[in-house]
C-alpha cells in the first residue's frame, strides 16, 4: 500500500495494485471540519484520482475515531468578512463537486458524526456504508445558512422531496438505524467495520470492467431526473461506448474460456 498526502489534511492510500484508492480525511484535531485549506486538498486529491486511469474505485474515509466529518469549519467562517466569504465559496464548493464528479464509483465509509458538509461529502458518493455509531444530518438552518455542498439537491434524490424537506427544515440529527431505514445510508455494519466493509465492496467493484463500470456510473448519473424515454437514450449512448471496447472483447472471451478477465481498461 502506498500513501500520498495532499496538503496537511488529506491522505490518499492506494490498495489492490492501485485500483482502489482511499481518500482519507485527516484533520483529527478539528474532527475533520472542512477549512479552506482542507477543501483545496480534497479538490486537488479528486483531480489527481480522476485523471489516474489505474484507479477504478475511491473509498472516502476518516482517520478520526469518533467522526467522519462535522462539516464546515465554523471558527474559520466566523473570522471571514462578507467579501472573504464570497471569495471562499468556490474553494468550498470545489471540494464537494470534486467528489461528486469523480468518474469512478465512490464509497463513503461513515462512522460517528457526519453532519452538514460532512454528510454532504458522503451524499456526493455513490454508496454510503455506515457503522452503528453513525449520526448524520444537515443542521445548517440552525446556524443561519442552508446546505450548500449539494445537500438540497442530493438528499431529495435519495429520499424524496418531502422527507428531505423535513430533515433540512428541522435540522435534526439521525442515528444509524433510522438513517438506514430512511435511506440516508445504504449499508449498515457493526461498529468499527465501516472502512473494512467499504474496502471489501471496492475490491469487488475493482474486479469488474473499468470501462463498463465508468460507463454505468455515467448512465446512472446522467439519467437521474429524466423521463424513461430520455433515460434509455442515455443508457444507449453509454452502451455504445463499451460495446466495441477492449474490455467487452476480453470479458466475453474470458467468460467463454472460463478464466478471470485481464481488463485492458480501454
Amino acid at each position: 500500500m502506498s500513501e500520498e498526502r495532499f496538503g496537511e489534511f488529506v491522505l490518499v492510500r492506494r490498495h489492490e495494485d492501485g485500483h482502489v484508492a482511499e481518500l482519507a480525511l485527516d484533520r483529527p484535531k478539528a474532527m475533520n471540519a472542512v477549512s479552506s485549506g482542507m477543501a483545496r486538498a480534497i479538490a486537488g486529491a479528486c483531480t489527481a484520482l480522476g485523471e489516474d486511469r489505474d484507479v477504478r474505485v475511491v473509498v472516502l474515509t476518516s482517520t478520526h475515531e469518533r467522526a467522519f466529518c462535522v462539516g464546515a469549519d465554523l471558527k474559520e467562517r466566523n473570522s471571514l468578512s462578507d467579501a472573504e466569504l464570497l471569495r471562499q465559496r468556490p474553494v468550498s464548493r470545489a471540494a464537494y463537486t470534486g467528489v461528486l464528479e469523480l468518474p469512478v464509483p465512490v464509497i463513503a465509509a461513515v462512522h460517528g458524526y457526519a453532519l452538514g458538509g460532512g454528510f454532504e461529502l458522503a451524499l456526493s458518493c455513490d454508496v454510503i456504508v455506515a457503522d452503528r455509531t453513525a449520526v448524520v444530518g444537515l443542521p445548517e438552518v440552525s446556524v443561519g445558512v442552508l446546505p450548500g455542498g449539494g445537500g438540497t439537491q442530493l438528499l431529495p434524490r435519495r429520499v424524496g422531496a418531502a422527507r428531505a424537506a423535513e430533515l433540512v427544515f428541522t435540522a435534526r440529527r439521525v442515528e444509524a438505524a433510522e438513517a438506514r431505514e430512511l435511506g440516508l445510508v445504504d449499508v449498515l455494519v457493526d461498529e468499527g467495520r465501516d472502512r473494512e466493509e467499504a474496502l471489501v465492496m471496492a475490491a469487488r467493484i475493482a474486479g469488474n470492467s473499468p470501462v463498463g463500470v465508468r460507463a454505468a456510473k455515467r448512465a446512472l448519473r446522467l439519467g437521474q431526473g429524466l423521463d424513461l424515454r430520455a433515460g434509455l437514450e442515455v443508457e444507449d449512448a453509454a452502451w455504445r461506448t463499451v460495446a466495441f471496447s477492449g474490455d467487452r472483447a476480453e470479458g466475453v472471451a474470458a467468460f467463454n474460456e472460463k478464466r478471470k478477465p485481464q481488463w485492458p481498461g480501454e
